[in-house]
């Protein structure tokens, strides 16, 4: 039976028994919904079908292929691939990636036999997806993705500039190149003054200032630019090249393949791959951008950009197309309540995909692929279901029958400058610096070159070549050194450790003299067994004939502690490592004085070795709010693969039942430094020792660069708030002001204080913070003393600065005013009531300072009110309506 076509239950042959059955023990079957077209739903498709026009046209003209073939392959793609897709909310239609691939075959075999290789690559596409494979076209780099998607972009965009200085784009890249200078030369002002003006109009639209910009920018660039370039080619009588749109009638379909074998089995193989990849990309893109919406507050996408990038991270045709920025307003937001859209299902995506291509090839139309421009649009302007991609087909069947003569005052300047813009945004920036970051420029390199000179096909092939070249190099190099300063010897080793790398590890560590201190660095994320075997065997004998051994490294991944065996006249170390370990953090302070002999050797005894690795490499990027620090590597000790001592902890040393730890405290030294000192200097030790290589390159980034935070966070001086752990963020991301009940003093007070207002003009004026976080929390001991003070009390430092949330008592007191109250209960008791209504209180302080305000009245600064529950480790963010809601686990955009 085929994979694809589902078993059934044989049904039986009485007339009388109902058509649809359900299964005993379960609930009858839904009864059959009539169609619904949601508001949203069409506004969308409104809003895509604006996009999809031009650039349909535009993409027809590069390929050299009818412009008609632009339009059935956008109508194709809204109806056949937007209802059988397994994406409900991508749009698909001919894209800027096939350009190149199509205007090759469409030169070398003719259009008919074009279509028919699209049909060839429809029926391999349902192929695939009936073995349901398409996982695993995830698997391909995404350093080649970009690499080819770059490729194109710059073939698109040197061949497209010939049409915009108004003559005629030749065969390749290369023979473009050099036709330029003559082109150039010979340009034709006409053309030049018409496509001048379409970039000027795609580019400057999305920017307009101003509330009536924001309601301009609900229209499409594209459709903007086209309009204006046609309306001024048209009145003022310029002599261009237009559109031609022939009959219907006269328009060619696909016809029987000719060419060579070989060649057709490797055009039909290059279109399968391309739209497979484009396709399943764009899907999983889509997802993201759904999952980004539905998080918003008020269901609708976060019009800042943000999504934007989730979609030109995942999707092959970029995400800074200024086609698709215009549409982040383009209706009104779904509602809270609005349908769910279900995730993506790859292989119906792709039995989807393969359908459309069949029947677009059939009718004389362009290969189709996810379209990462007008889905983002589709999201971004509220779609719900499928049926908005369906409507933006009907809208493309309506316009190519019933506008033919608008479309036809198009000038063809007009679109090469609309696809040329698109192919330069195929070059993405933000690409580049993520495959810089991951070491894989020369992939990316390589197959933008190869796609660019020989071909996508070509191109492709060696990217993947140099991929898996480059995988084995760095599975096979490692570099180990070993050197020594200040009689400590260092050990370092970069790369990957494997068997390979066992020899060169063994000489590197039989360097290292017996009973010497020793420093171990891995840097790398994978260790198998071999290697493992050589460190621990090694570190048993050096620790044996009395040498130490201290194991880290500048990456997380592979970190080796040391067994604690400690002479009698070292301390015991509190091996509370940071993060992790710090769950349940209770340093013993009677481990922190000078141990014992006995304690040592109970300890020595008790000592185990245990080694447990992680293999995985752990990289974040600070998501705190309002970060745009760059990705760096975590700091947190939780991402370290482990060789560490069992007895490594203090609490591996039972405490005296006969000694209270009083008797520790005579007994020491008068020379020794306190348990507190000592607590210090551990803390400070293990920070330079795990922590330090971690984030040094980072920190001598910042120190080059100086702080540039983006959020002011102003909280309380409490011990439990841990603003970085609470709101993932890193060096230089938030720059934080810690009082006694995060208080803001009004300015301009005569007792004010001017600490505060000192920090807050400086963030805002200077480090020019995009927004101010107040931050309370719960059992603040500030607001409970606020609660408890009484009149005639002796003015402490501490009363007197507690005066400054006197306001937030006649707040809460005045039953003229709303109290603010957390989402879904009432507030535990008055102290937590006040911890709430102070938040809103010092937010009203914050207002009056003259900086803030300006910022505010600019539109640069953004106010939020935070809430952190201690007990529950939850945390709660202001609304409008006074009312702090649960901030929940979200899928991020990556």
């Amino acid at each position: 039976m085929s994979a694809c076509v589902p078993t059934r239950a044989t049904q039986p042959t009485d007339s009388a028994t109902p058509e649809r059955l359900h299964q005993p023990h379960s609930p009858p079957p839904a009864p059959r919904r009539r169609f619904h077209l949601a508001g949203a739903d069409v506004s969308a498709s409104i809003a895509v079908f604006l996009i999809a026009l031009p650039l349909s046209l535009g993409i027809a003209l590069a390929t050299g292929a009818p412009l008609q073939a632009g339009l059935v392959a956008a109508a194709v793609g809204g109806l056949v691939a937007g209802r059988f897709g397994g994406s409900a909310l991508q749009v698909s239609g001919p894209a800027a990636g096939l350009t190149v691939v199509t205007a090759d075959l469409i030169h070398r075999y003719g259009w008919r036999t074009t279509c028919a290789i699209t049909v060839l690559a429809g029926l391999a596409q349902l192929g695939l997806g009936c073995l349901r494979v398409a996982r695993t076209a995830l698997a391909v780099s995404p350093a080649i993705v970009h690499g080819m998607l770059a490729g194109i972009g710059v073939t698109i965009a040197v061949a497209q500039l010939h049409i915009v200085l108004g003559g005629t784009p030749q065969s390749s890249v290369l023979a473009n190149l050099l036709a330029l200078p003559a082109q150039v030369a010979a340009g034709r002002p006409a053309a030049l003054v018409v496509s001048a003006l379409t970039l000027t109009l795609l580019f400057l639209w999305p920017r307009l200032p101003g509330r009536a910009g924001r309601l301009l920018r609900k229209v499409p660039a594209a459709l903007v630019a086209v309009s204006g370039a046609t309306a001024v080619a048209s009145l003022t009588g310029l002599t261009l090249p237009r559109v031609e749109l022939p009959s219907w009638s006269s328009h060619a379909l696909a016809g029987l393949p000719e060419g060579p074998a070989l060649g057709l089995v490797a055009a039909v193989l290059t279109i399968t791959l391309v739209c497979s990849v484009q396709s399943l990309l764009g899907a999983v893109a889509v997802d993201k951008l759904v999952a980004a919406r539905a998080a918003s507050p008020d269901g609708a996408e976060p019009t800042d950009g943000t999504s934007s990038a989730a979609i030109g991270s995942a999707s092959p045709t970029g995400s800074a197309s200024p086609t698709g920025s215009t549409t982040a307003a383009a209706s009104p937001a779904t509602a809270p309540s609005a349908p769910r859209v279900a995730r993506s299902d790859l292989d119906r995506e792709l039995l989807g995909q393969g359908a459309a291509n069949i029947v677009s090839g059939a009718l004389g139309g362009l290969p189709i692929a996810g379209v990462a421009v007008r889905s983002s649009a589709n999201v971004r302007a509220g779609a719900v279901s499928r049926n908005s991609t369906m409507l933006h087909g009907v809208l493309v069947v309506v316009a190519a029958l019933l506008m033919v003569p608008i479309l036809e005052l198009i000038p063809l300047a007009s679109l090469a400058a609309l696809v040329m813009a698109v192919g330069i945004q195929m070059v993405s920036l933000h690409h580049i610096r993520t495959v810089t970051r991951h070491r894989e420029v020369l992939v990316y390199a390589v197959t933008t070159l190869g796609v660019v000179f020989l071909g996508v096909l070509q191109g492709v092939a060696l990217g993947i070549a140099v991929a898996v070249a480059t995988a084995l190099h760095r599975l096979a190099h490692t570099r180990i050194t070993h050197d020594e300063k200040e009689g400590v010897h260092h050990v370092r080793v970069r790369g990957q450790l494997t068997f390979l790398a066992v020899p060169r590890l063994s000489r590197a560590l039989h360097l290292v003299p017996h009973g010497a201190p020793a420093v171990v660095e891995l840097d790398g994320s994978f260790m198998d067994h071999a290697a493992y075997e050589t460190l621990q065997d090694w570190q048993k004998t050096h620790t044996a004939h009395g040498g130490t051994v201290e194991f880290g490294g500048r990456r997380p991944g592979l970190r080796i502690a040391e067994p604690v065996i400690p002479h009698a006249d070292e301390d015991a170390d509190c091996r509370c490592g940071p993060w992790t370990p710090w769950r349940n953090h209770q340093c013993d302070l009677t481990s922190l004085v000078p141990a014992t002999t006995d304690d040592a050797d109970r300890r020595r005894t008790d000592t185990v070795t245990a080694i447990s690795t992680n293999t995985s490499t752990n990289t974040e990027t600070a998501t705190g709010p309002g970060t745009h620090a760059p990705t760096r590597t975590r700091t947190a000790a939780a991402e370290n693969t482990t060789l560490e001592s069992a007895g490594a902890k203090s609490a591996d040393v039972p405490p005296d039942d006969t000694d209270d730890g009083r008797n520790r405290d005579t007994d020491r030294k008068e020379t020794d430094p306190p348990p507190t000192a000592h607590q210090l200097v551990r803390g400070i030790s293990a920070f330079q020792r795990n922590t330090a290589p971690l984030v040094r390159d980072e920190l001598e980034r910042l120190a080059r660069e100086g702080q540039r935070p983006s959020q002011l966070f102003l909280t309380c001086a409490d011990s439990r708030l841990v603003t970085s752990m609470i709101t993932s963020s890193g060096p230089g991301d938030l720059f934080v002001v810690r009082n006694v009940g995060n208080l803001v003093p009004l300015p301009g007070e005569a007792s004010g204080d001017d600490s505060v207002a000192a920090a807050i003009e400086y963030a805002v004026d200077v480090l020019e913070v995009r927004s101010i976080t107040v931050c309370g929390h719960s059992g603040c001991g500030a607001m409970q003393a606020l609660l408890n003070a009484e009149p005639g009390e002796a003015h402490t430092p501490l009363k007197r600065w507690l005066r400054h949330g006197l306001p937030s008592l006649e707040r809460m007191a005045d039953d003229g005013r709303p109290w603010a109250r957390l989402a879904g209960r009432a507030a535990a008791d008055a102290v937590e009531q006040l911890c709430l209504t102070n938040v809103v209180q010092q937010l009203d302080h914050l207002r009056a300072h003259a900086s803030v305000d300006r910022a505010l009245r600019a539109g640069a600064l953004e106010l939020h009110g935070m809430y952190f529950h201690v007990g529950e480790a939850q945390a709660y963010l202001l609304t409008e309506g006074k009312v702090f809601d649960h901030v929940r686990p979200v899928d991020v955009p990556a």
